[in-house]
């Protein structure tokens, strides 16, 4: 973990609600796709965590939804502002076990970690289909970006609006893969659970007191007792997570 000076270079809004953040600064400490920052902010009391979109050259980019006062404070800085930034949080995706085929399935603004992912994943020589949920046309973003990389892409909209009709578990049916990695809201997750047939990775959305597992107040339950999802995730494979009723 590092604590380091951030610049931002861009902030732009993709849609209604979702912003583009990118930052210039010590990248270092990010080893792997999946994991996460923690961004101080003047006026509050705790720092907020945002996945790792993508991180090359020294530039960090984050994709973030305004859900609060934090985060709307967040879309309204210039180009220029310094930012206080925890980087090399939380354990990533493991690539090694991906098989030739991979789906990575991501729900709103689960979908962000996913595009690190892809890349990697794409400079493995893997075969790679994604798989992104939206409820309305209006709220797709990253569509293109994962185009542009090689990937093959599906879009799913809850209200029909665009791509298939339905939820990822409904684009994920027509897809052959050997593998796969998803992140996204729980209900989603748990749909994922009970719909693929193949071993995969789960990142997990939470809140997070400190980010780095002193607080305990991210734990989640498994076959091996509590885990923090700071700490010993985001990322948890398949085989151990114990959903609560």
């Amino acid at each position: 973990m590092r604590d380091s000076i951030f610049t931002i270079t861009e902030n732009i809004a993709l849609t209604k609600t979702v912003y583009r953040m990118k930052l210039k600064g010590d990248v270092s400490d990010i080893t792997s796709s999946g994991q996460f920052v923690n961004i101080k902010l003047d006026g509050f009391y705790l720092r907020r965590p945002i996945s790792v979109c993508d991180c090359e050259n020294g530039i960090l980019t984050l994709i973030y939804k305004v859900v609060g006062k934090g985060t709307e404070k967040m879309s309204q800085m210039p180009e220029g502002t310094e930012l206080s930034i925890l980087t090399g949080l939380g354990n990533g995706y493991n690539t090694a076990v991906s098989g030739e085929s991979p789906v990575l399935i991501g729900g709103g603004v689960g979908v962000p970690p996913l595009y690190m992912l892809a890349k990697r994943l794409i400079a493995e020589g893997k075969n790679v289909t994604v798989i992104l949920g939206f409820n309305t046309k209006e709220e797709i973003f990253c569509e293109d970006d994962f185009k542009a990389l090689g990937a093959k892409v599906l879009v799913a909209t809850a209200d029909g609006s665009y791509g298939v009709k339905g939820f990822v578990t409904d684009a994920l049916k027509d897809v052959d893969y050997t593998y796969f990695y998803t992140c996204g809201p729980e209900p989603m997750l748990k749909a994922l659970y009970k719909a693929t047939t193949t071993s995969g990775q789960f990142s997990f959305e939470e809140r997070m007191g400190c980010g780095f597992g002193a607080c305990m107040g991210c734990s989640c339950k498994t076959i091996t007792g509590y885990k923090r999802i700071c700490k010993d995730g985001p990322v948890l494979e398949k085989e151990e997570i114990l959903w609560a009723d």
